[in-house]
């Protein structure tokens, strides 16, 4: 009852702080020190201090600012306009037109980054101001986007596959190999919709180009050439063992700044305003960032995930039941921790009882990488949420419910995983 109540609390404050304006961040930060300073021995403000300054200081996460960096270099140059110029040809042809772009851009970049926050900031510099000239409609421009940078956390390499295969012992190649098919699954449901929509809404979606023959297609596609290069350095690097993400990062923003140079396109007024852009969003995402540490901190010391996680194990439910129990408790948790946290601090409770049920590890890995993904999503305080709120100056209310339908496809693909479990384990199983 004591857990209920501080819980109840907790979530009351956070509310109280989003509604009266506060900034983000520093809600988080708020509400974890009124659950550390009252429900903790531990003194909240050396805590707080200790954990802000180790989450703003991590090599690790250099990668994200650099990546936010390429692509405001990319939305500020022509290399934006010539990945649309590029791709309109052939998805001109489809139900939704460029909105798939949005969805074939994530696919391919959450390929780099691992990060569905890297994934969401720089697709969106790209595709949220060109597709809003073109006069598609803003919902579908942010919904798409707030769903299909979530796939940065499923396609390999994940940072969160790795954490959850160190916990749960259990091969993170395998991991890898199988985040791919549901990944692009998730894609291609995502794409579905769009067609759908687009299908039962043709008013709402601008007219198309003229048709071209394709030879004119495939001379069209020569402006692909340089996003092509980099996005291929970038991921080449990683798999080649060259470089790190953060250090593929990096090759990502020179290889940005050569081409749009080679194009003309970059000058002192452009390379200034793509680096203040830059560091205006990283900023903004940074202090979200440190306010989830020092909450995710607070949650620990009070010990909330852990005895959820404990209530959960010892229902003695069925699979399906538990696997529906455990969906709950990630989203509802999901809301205070990041999903690297929710993992580290509920898997030594969750997966003895996941063994006992007879789950696959692996298949497991992959269901809890996916409803990662929902709480992404997934108001108070999904993450992805924020990331759009501070590139559109939307309110948290309007992107949550343009991303709803994303939510549910989400729900779809568990349901397919569960009755095809194969779409996780074929591929693993041929290693």
């Amino acid at each position: 009852m004591n857990e209920i109540l501080v819980t109840i609390l907790l979530v009351i404050s956070l509310f109280v702080l989003l509604g009266s304006g506060v900034w983000i961040g520093l809600t988080l930060a708020g509400v974890a020190w009124i659950g550390m300073e009252l429900f903790s021995p531990r003194p909240a403000g050396d805590a707080m201090a200790i954990t802000i300054w180790g989450s703003s200081s991590s090599w690790t996460l250099t990668a994200l600012p650099l990546f936010v960096w390429m692509g405001e270099i990319l939305f500020r140059t022509r290399l934006s306009e010539s990945m649309f110029r590029g791709l309109a040809p052939w998805v001109n042809a489809l139900p939704g037109r460029l909105l798939h772009t949005n969805i074939l851009g994530s696919t391919i970049f959450a390929a780099v980054s691992g990060s569905s926050a890297a994934t969401c900031a720089t697709i969106g510099k790209m595709t949220i101001p060109e597709l809003s000239q073109r006069g598609y409609p803003a919902d579908k421009i942010v919904g798409s986007l707030g769903g299909a940078s979530t796939l940065g956390l499923l396609i390999p390499p994940s940072i969160i596959m790795i954490v959850y295969g160190v916990a749960a012992e259990v091969s993170i190649a395998k991991l890898f190999v199988g985040g791919v098919l549901p990944g692009l699954m998730l894609a291609v449901l995502f794409s579905g919709y769009l067609m759908v929509w687009a299908l039962l809404n043709p008013d709402k979606v601008p007219k198309a180009e003229e048709g071209r023959s394709l030879a004119q297609k495939l001379s069209e596609s020569r402006h692909l050439i340089p996003v092509v290069l980099l996005i291929g350095g970038v991921i080449g690097s990683i798999y080649s063992g060259l470089a790190t993400a953060t250090e593929a990062a990096a090759v990502g923003v020179v290889g940005a700044l050569l081409l749009s140079a080679a194009q003309g396109s970059l000058n002192r007024t452009t390379f200034k305003a793509s680096l203040l852009g830059a560091t205006r969003l990283y900023c903004m995402i940074a202090l979200i960032l440190s306010g989830a540490a020092f909450l995710t901190l607070s949650m620990g010391y009070i010990g909330l995930p852990r005895q959820l996680a404990e209530f959960v194990g010892g229902l003695g439910l069925s699979p399906v039941v538990l696997l529906i129990a455990l969906a709950l408790f990630y989203i509802l948790l999901g809301c205070f921790l990041d999903g690297i946290s929710m993992i580290v601090l509920t898997m030594g409770v969750i997966l003895p009882t996941v063994t006992a049920a007879g789950i696959d590890l692996i298949w497991f890995g992959i269901f809890v990488v996916i409803v990662v993904e929902m709480a992404q999503i997934t108001p108070p305080v999904g993450f992805n949420l924020f990331v759009l709120q501070g590139m559109t100056r939307r309110e948290i209310t309007w992107i949550a419910r343009v991303c709803a339908p994303y939510f549910g496809l989400m729900v779809l693909a568990l349901l397919l995983l569960w009755w095809f479990p194969g779409l996780v384990t074929w591929l693993p199983s041929r290693m």
